[in-house]
């Protein structure tokens, strides 16, 4: 994996030319959440590839944190359709550029930042509730 997030950092580094304002980097960072958003968003009510069934789950007073797991899911049904995929897909890339950027603009490491999130994610298991 690092070769590949360092590989991508550099690659981001040399193509950002217009927005390399930290303030650019944000707003487009935000822009580009917007755009999965609405990509997802759109995969159900144009498309309707697949639907959302969203409702307060009923759980059983005697569930533990571990049953949760279990108990809860997406609320989606149905699958993406490879049009809507194709979409989404392109837009986590716009996305993943600029937080590229972001970790370029800051000096971070996203090899870092994947390896701290993994060994966090390890170590607190089912209790690392973000």
């Amino acid at each position: 994996m690092e070769q590949l997030t360092d590989q991508f950092q550099s690659t981001v580094k040399s193509l950002l030319i217009r927005h390399q304002s930290i303030l650019d980097i944000l707003s487009k960072g935000q822009e580009t959440s917007a755009r999965v958003n609405r990509a997802v968003v759109k995969s159900v009510t144009s498309c309707g590839c697949h639907a959302v069934n969203a409702r307060k789950k009923s759980l059983p007073t005697d569930a533990g944190l571990a049953d949760l797991k279990e108990l809860l899911d997406s609320q989606l049904e149905g699958n993406v359709c490879d049009s809507c995929r194709d979409i989404i897909e392109a837009e986590l890339g716009k996305q993943l550029f600029y937080i590229a950027a972001l970790s370029n603009a800051l000096d971070i490491s996203l090899t870092n930042v994947f390896n701290q999130e993994n060994k966090k994610l390890q170590t607190l298991t089912i209790f690392n509730l973000t």
